[in-house]
């Protein structure tokens, strides 16, 4: 077993309920009272390693002050053979557990057998798991909110896969409807802005007025000349639109590859039309009595029907009116259909005939309005989106330099965009900062992702990494070559920087774990933040070079041990792990 932290917990509950099985064939308590409670790590380790509640929770059960309880459950007790040396009643009756040597020998076995799988698990074994996220509008440059989503749905991803879910990162591509009309007027305008010069039509007004069109416009005319220009508008606009995403599309995967994602499969909007998904989508949704015609265009009831639910759950008439809810059209008066209607047919397709068992998207909050429309859309369609759809809503990111805020970029004196944020700091950085604290609006500073020192937390991980395969390195030239577990004095490991350090080794499968379930990778910068900090004090108060043969060997082993976890929780965040800095 690889997380030794929940054998731990285990362990504990097993002991406290066959004490109070002990205890209660002596007569000291009920037979027929289940003692639960909950074993944990307390904050303050001088209070022992695990903390269980287990008498509190039973007080009002067993008639008994729960400090009473916790007495008795000691003293019917049986530690031996188990993974604690002792247990100890504390405060108003706390269980206080003191592990045994042989539980930090465990940890460093199961980090040798397991190599770099260690921290996986087969939690959510035989689920089949979707992750969306960036899609961003193949109109022009990724920005910030496309930054911080990739790093975020990248990394709660591989959680989910080191969980045991079978993953697929997808990117949602908006190749039709009104924003790649838009796109494509433009870059005509651009380009007859070229042919025609002064005769050309005015720009529209609401189109894209960046460089990035106008130099498609011209990469165009180099190309292919002029000839365009006689064409039907419509055959201009599919040609110069296809031809605009034939140069986004490549760029946007170069940016993406150079923050280190890769997806599994980018899924084109177009296919929903080719494939005639929304017409099935709708003629589903219509036959389920969801829908209705008004004013020329077909609308969804989700106004209608999130009221009703929210009457079920038993809530007020005042605050269901507070919130305004209303319908939504699926097909204009033009036939065209809309974007809201796109996307039910294309989370049909995920939970339905592709199989996700579980489809999570990375959205920004601005988003927020749409994820209950789009649930409740799913459950008319017999889906339960309720439970398989779940949305990860992210804060915006303020960038800052010189404690102000940054919104040009230094080398074009526009907008900055993903490419132009990696041209300025190290990609390792921009993973790191862009994945803490998805719940909350960040201050991104860009003087301090470049800082090489302790303040700044990536680089301090990663010095930590780098200061170990030094160490090893430099042992290894003196003949002290890292040994087996088998082989060494694990015994020897036994001041608090040590038991310290291997407590926090681990924790990495709890806290893989952890953040899968809660959908947030962040729990990982965390723990590696901690994991380094307890290093760095264990190699300040446990002296490795030129200790005793057995000392030595022991502690040499823990650095190794150290190393790997470092490593494996910078693969996790996608951060390299360099042996040099």
């Amino acid at each position: 077993m690889s997380n030794l932290v929940a054998f731990a917990k285990n362990t504990a509950n097993e002991l406290i309920n066959n004490a109070y099985i002990k205890a209660a064939d002596k007569g000291d308590f009920a037979p027929d009272v289940q003692l639960l409670g909950a074993t944990e790590i307390p904050k303050d380790s001088t209070k022992g390693d695990f903390a269980a509640n287990h008498a509190m929770t039973g007080a009002r059960a067993l008639r008994m002050p729960p400090r009473k309880i916790a007495e008795v459950l000691a003293e019917n007790m049986d530690l031996q053979g188990s993974c604690f040396n002792s247990v100890e009643v504390a405060g108003p009756g706390f269980l206080n557990f003191r592990l045994a040597p042989n539980w930090y020998r465990s940890v460093l076995e199961a980090i040798e057998k397991a190599g770099d799988d260690y921290g996986k698990s087969n939690t959510l074994d035989g689920e089949k798991i979707m992750v969306e996220f960036v899609s961003a509008n193949p109109t022009g440059p990724m920005h910030m909110g496309n930054a911080r989503g990739g790093v975020l749905g990248d990394t709660l991803a591989e959680v989910l896969y080191r969980s045991g879910a079978e993953v697929s990162r997808e990117f949602y591509v908006n190749n039709a409807g009104n924003q790649i009309e838009k796109f494509a007027a433009s870059i005509e305008a651009r380009y007859l802005e070229i042919v025609l010069g002064e005769k050309a039509p005015e720009f529209p007004e609401d189109g894209y007025h960046g460089d990035d069109i106008i130099n498609i416009a011209r990469s165009y005319f180099d190309e292919h000349g002029a000839g365009l220009v006689n064409e039907d508008e419509k055959v201009r606009h599919s040609i110069l639109a296809e031809y605009g995403l034939s140069i986004n599309l490549p760029k946007m995967k170069s940016d993406l590859l150079r923050y280190g994602i890769e997806f599994d499969r980018w899924f084109f909007e177009s296919d929903l039309y080719d494939e005639h998904l929304i017409e099935e989508t709708i003629k589903e949704l219509s036959s389920k009595n969801a829908c209705y015609e008004k004013d020329g265009a077909l609308w969804i009831k989700t106004g209608s029907l999130l009221k009703e639910k929210l009457r079920q759950s038993g809530k007020s008439e005042k605050d269901i009116e507070k919130l305004e809810l209303k319908d939504d059209v699926l097909r204009r008066a033009n036939g065209l259909y809309t974007y809201f209607a796109a996307d039910i047919a294309y989370h049909r397709a995920k939970l339905g005939s592709r199989g996700f068992d579980k489809a999570i998207n990375i959205w920004g909050a601005d988003h927020h309005g749409h994820v209950a429309r789009l649930k409740l859309a799913l459950d008319v369609l017999g889906l339960d989106g309720e439970h398989r759809l779940d949305i990860v809503l992210m804060q915006l990111v303020n960038l800052m330099r010189n404690g102000e805020a940054v919104r040009m970029s230094k080398r074009t004196g526009k907008a900055i965009s993903l490419s132009d944020l990696l041209d300025e700091i190290p990609v390792d950085a921009a993973r790191w900062f862009f994945n803490a604290r998805p719940d909350t609006q960040m201050d991104f500073d860009l003087d301090l992702a470049v800082r090489q020192d302790s303040d700044n937390p990536v680089y301090y991980v990663q010095y930590a990494h780098a200061r170990l395969c030094s160490l090893i390195d430099n042992l290894k030239r003196e003949g002290h070559s890292v040994k087996s577990i088998a082989e060494i004095k694990s015994e020897l490991l036994n001041n608090p920087s040590e038991y310290d350090l291997i407590k926090q080794l681990a924790l990495l499968p709890e806290e893989i774990e952890a953040a899968a379930k809660a959908y947030d990778p962040s729990k990982i910068n965390r723990y590696i933040t901690e994991l380094g900090a307890r290093f760095h004090k264990f190699y300040t108060v446990s002296r490795i070079m030129g200790a005793e043969p057995d000392i030595l060997d022991a502690r040499l082993s823990l650095a190794e041990s150290t190393r790997k976890v470092i490593a494996i929780a910078l693969n996790i965040l996608g951060i390299n792990a360099p042996c040099k800095m």
